[in-house]
């Protein structure tokens, strides 16, 4: 089966810009965990008391243990990393933070960012907690393949001609080598690696930090797994603010051509914005630097370019640095500067970029496991689709409107030779009996594109839509006072932004 490429991972941040000083929290404090109501055999994990130990400036962390299993708890134990910025000013309670992917580490992302994942008022009311999900990170984590092989699976060269019989047998070749090594090397947790599971994981987090409703900030996948803690736990989802949301009722091969849509969107917001800079390797108007920008794909397509480090930039590698630029609109600089050294042969800063994506450092070493930990939520999370009709239409809409990105969006599901059948289904969540759950969306966001926010709110029973209008991914925090102010209060003070609050 082919399926079409979906990208919503992480938010990439290729800001270049400098994290404010982050304010000292107060000596470590353990707070009484929240066990009220809770089956006997969970109870041992529900009031296990945490023991925090300084990490950095400002913060704490811990280990919280939790059932591999939520339905067999008696069938093993995994361990879940926490990270703690304590609030600084009146403690209101804590703030979980997920930075998407599925497969962010929402550790790093609070430790290494504070200031860029939340704002000064919340840093100062609020306990900030980053958490790696359950197969990510510093917690009990998906493992793969090594450094070597993992660079030959992201940047080795397919030699048979795309979209042959042979060049998919190889695809599929690479993808069930990928899977066994996943198998193989993950200790058995992978079946456990579910958006579900990492939402009951959320709730003990929560009760265990002594709170008795969750005040939570999910980004890009983030946002499906708020909306799935607010389908499992609608009492104790209270302040939610889900930011680029992912609509939960979108199978997963209307997804990937939705956002080939939304980045062919972005791809022209740029090459506008490009041209009037006067440092664009492309002239005209915006459908001829468009028709150029497809000659050069087709170009790397024939011919690879050599990087110093020995690699060959395919087209594959290429369309990846360029959708990592579109996440944000200040990166778009290293995007024109990656296409004009493109166009005079050298390929190292669209590497730059897709290294970025991949999460790969200069030394060919992998930062983190987040490849791997994407591969192992979305495989079982994803009902297998099996429609020839539904993908013949999906292409045709894709090659209407992502006419760039549709030659080198499609090829085999990897998710057809994972080891496991999904067990997640695709839904509307309506959440009843929650509290409110603002859902912000960005009407050029190319990632997570707007029209899955407008639906996750008109979905939820409670759903509040703020609009930030604009490029890039996700808009909490990205410079809209608008926006920032709406989610703020709301979280701080429990004011409900009017619906359909619009921040231009």
């Amino acid at each position: 089966m082919t399926v079409l490429a979906g990208l919503a991972a992480a938010a990439v941040a290729l800001t270049g810009c400098l994290y404010a000083q982050i304010p000292d929290a107060p000596a470590s404090v353990t707070r009484t965990p929240d066990a009220d109501g809770v089956s006997e055999e969970l109870l041992p994990y529900y009031s296990q008391e945490l023991t925090w130990e300084s990490c950095g400036a400002g913060f704490d962390c811990t280990d919280v243990t939790a059932p591999l299993d939520w339905e067999n708890p008696a069938d093993g134990e995994i361990s879940l990393a926490i990270v703690r910025h304590q609030a600084t000013g009146q403690h209101q309670g804590s703030l979980l933070i997920n930075p998407g992917g599925p497969g962010g580490s929402g550790f790093d992302f609070v430790a290494d960012s504070l200031t860029y994942a939340v704002g000064p008022e919340l840093i100062e009311n609020f306990d900030v907690i980053g958490f790696d999900p359950r197969g990510v990170g510093r917690s009990t984590a998906v493992q793969c393949l090594d450094d070597e092989a993992m660079d030959e699976y992201n940047y080795g060269v397919i030699d048979e001609p795309r979209n042959t019989p042979e060049w998919e047998a190889e695809l599929t070749a690479r993808n069930q080598a990928y899977a066994d090594a996943c198998e193989a090397n993950s200790g058995g947790i992978l079946p456990h690696i579910t958006t579900v599971n990492s939402a009951r994981d959320m709730d003990l987090i929560r009760a265990v930090l002594g709170d008795t409703t969750l005040n939570y900030i999910g980004f890009s996948y983030g946002t499906f797994l708020g909306a799935t803690y607010a389908k499992l736990y609608p009492e104790r989802a209270q302040r939610l603010v889900l930011d680029g949301a992912i609509d939960p009722a979108v199978p997963g091969l209307e997804v990937g051509m939705t956002q080939a849509i939304g980045f062919e969107s972005a791809l022209r917001a740029y090459l506008a914005d490009c041209l009037d800079t006067g440092e664009c390797p492309f002239n005209g108007t915006v459908d001829d630097a468009l028709a150029d920008f497809r000659a050069l794909l087709a170009t790397v397509a024939r011919d690879p370019l050599p990087n110093a480090d020995g690699r060959m930039l395919t087209v594959d590698t290429m369309v990846t640095g360029v959708i990592t630029a579109m996440y944000s609109q200040q990166s778009w600089p290293y995007l024109t500067q990656g296409l004009t050294a493109a166009l005079q042969g050298d390929a190292s800063v669209m590497f730059a970029l897709a290294d970025t994506y991949n999460a790969r450092d200069t030394d060919g070493t992998y930062l983190d496991n987040s490849a791997e930990a994407f591969r192992a939520y979305n495989c079982m999370d994803y009902p297998v689709e099996d429609d020839k009709a539904a993908e013949d239409a999906a292409l045709k809409v894709l090659e209407e409107k992502a006419p760039t990105f549709a030659p080198y969006w499609q090829g085999p599901d990897p998710c057809e030779v994972w080891p496991y059948p999904p067990v997640g289904v695709r839904e509307a969540i309506a959440a009843s009996g929650s509290g409110p759950i603002v859902v912000v969306g960005t009407t050029n966001d190319p990632a997570t594109p707007y029209q899955w926010s407008e639906s996750l709110a008109e979905q939820l029973e409670n759903g509040v839509l703020v609009t930030r209008v604009g490029e890039g991914h996700t808009g909490y925090n990205k410079g809209s006072a608008c926006v920032d102010d709406a989610v703020e209060q709301f979280l701080i003070d429990g004011t409900v932004p009017e619906d359909g609050l619009r921040c231009e």
